[in-house]
């Protein structure tokens, strides 16, 4: 699997952690006190998050890190 499509994976496991704690992109946003297109350029793919940005957006989505790690492994098929 290339590197873009395991980080489309990442992607896709934050949009449903957000969507499964029933938060918009704004409700998200607010808690990181940034504006809600910084949470649809990372969702979409047009801004990339480092380690300490993506640590930040678990805490948001009061989500262990760890759980995100395990969705893209288990659908990498590396879980």
């Amino acid at each position: 699997m290339q590197r873009r499509q395991r980080y489309e994976l990442f992607q896709k496991a934050l949009i449903d952690a957000r969507q499964a704690q029933g938060l918009t992109q704004t409700e998200v946003a607010q808690h990181l006190g940034k504006p809600q297109s910084y949470v649809s350029k990372y969702e979409s793919g047009e801004r990339r998050l480092d380690v300490v940005e993506f640590l930040e957006v678990c805490d948001a989505l009061s989500i262990a890190p760890q759980l995100i790690i395990q969705e893209i492994k288990k659908e990498h098929g590396n879980g």
